[in-house]
C-alpha cells in the first residue's frame, strides 16, 4: 500500500515538473529561443542616448535643451520646406497621437527641421501643439547624427522621456502598428 501511494505521489510531482524541467532545458540549453520582439517598428537595443544641443524653434527663439525629457517624443527629421512626404509624415504623427485619447498628453511631436526651417504658416494651421526646431546649423548636427540616415525622410522615430532614442517606424506601413507600439510603450512606462 505504502508502496503504490508513493509511486502515485512520484507520478504527480513528475506531471507538474517534467514541462518545468523541459522548458528550461529548452530555453537555456538549446539554440532554439521565441520570437525576440513583437514590436511593429524597429526597435534600437541598446537605447541610443541623444546629445544635447542648443536648438532654436522655428520662430527663433532659443529652444530649451531638455527638449526630449519628461515626456515621451515622436520625432520627425526633415527638411524645413515640407515637401509631400514630410506633411504625410506630420499628418501620420499628429493621428497617432491623437489615438491615443488620455494618455496623448504623456507624448509630444518634434520636427526637426535639417534645412530652411519652416513654413510656420501650414505648420501653425495644421499641427498646432507641435514643437519645431531649426536643425540646420552646426550646433545640431551631432543630434542630428544620431538619427539613422537610412530612410530618415519616410521615419518617426520614438525618444523615450529619458532623452534616449528607443524606435524607428516607417511611415509607409499602417499607423495602426505605431499606436500599438507607443500604448504598449505607455503602458509599460512609469516615466513621462
Amino acid at each position: 500500500m505504502r508502496k503504490r501511494n508513493l509511486r502515485t505521489v512520484g507520478l504527480l510531482a513528475a506531471l507538474f515538473f517534467l514541462p518545468l524541467i523541459a522548458s528550461f532545458y529548452m530555453y537555456y540549453g538549446s539554440a532554439w529561443r521565441p520570437v525576440a520582439s513583437t514590436a511593429h517598428g524597429e526597435l534600437y537595443q541598446p537605447a541610443r542616448p541623444l546629445p544635447p544641443a542648443e536648438l532654436r524653434d522655428a520662430k527663433g527663439q532659443v529652444a530649451p535643451v531638455n527638449v526630449f525629457n519628461e515626456k515621451w517624443a515622436l520625432v520627425y527629421v526633415g527638411g524645413g520646406a515640407c515637401d509631400d512626404v514630410c506633411k504625410s509624415s506630420l499628418y501620420f504623427m499628429r493621428q497617432t497621437r491623437l489615438s491615443l485619447n488620455n494618455e496623448m498628453t504623456r507624448v509630444n511631436r518634434v520636427f526637426l527641421a535639417t534645412s530652411a526651417c519652416c513654413d510656420n504658416e501650414f505648420l501653425d494651421r495644421e499641427h498646432a501643439g507641435l514643437l519645431s526646431l531649426d536643425a540646420s546649423g552646426p550646433e545640431a548636427a551631432s543630434l542630428v547624427a544620431a538619427f539613422p540616415a537610412a530612410d530618415r525622410e519616410r521615419s518617426l522615430y520614438v525618444v523615450d522621456p529619458l532623452g534616449n532614442l528607443v524606435m524607428r517606424y516607417d511611415t509607409r506601413d499602417t499607423p495602426k502598428g505605431l499606436l500599438d507600439d507607443l500604448k504598449k510603450l505607455l503602458k509599460l512606462s512609469h516615466i513621462g
